[in-house]
């Protein structure tokens, strides 16, 4: 199958909408262990860089939806951006044709690691 060559502003839009999106869904899973006002530094530097993303999502964020639940919802809405939304509008007809380099070059990664300790 052959690769599909993307422009490279295009690249870099998902990459940071992906780290976006992994860093909120991190702040999430560790919401589930650690307050949100925690002294543990990942913890720290998660709520810091999420909180300006929590809060512009803020008017469409329902009410009844639980605070520890907020950064797994705004993650929710870069996912569907980079899935759905930035294929459409760059005028792809199958959903998911530009779905995440991100995770396609993390997951290259990991298999090249385990490669070379498998040996």
């Amino acid at each position: 199958m052959a690769e599909v060559a993307f422009p490279i502003w295009v690249i870099i839009l998902d990459y940071l909408m992906g780290m976006v999106m992994w860093t909120l869904i991190g702040r999430f899973a560790m919401g589930i262990f650690l307050p949100e006002d925690s002294s543990f530094f990942f913890m720290r530097f998660f709520v810091k860089s999420t909180n300006p993303l929590i809060k512009v999502f803020k008017p469409i964020t329902p009410e009844f939806l639980i605070q520890p639940l907020v950064p797994i919802y705004v993650a929710w809405f870069f996912f569907m951006i980079r899935f759905y939304l930035m294929p459409w509008l760059l005028g792809y007809s199958v959903m998911g044709m530009l779905s995440f380099p991100l995770e396609s070059e993390m997951a290259r990664g990991v298999a090249n690691l385990v490669g070379y300790f498998v040996k």
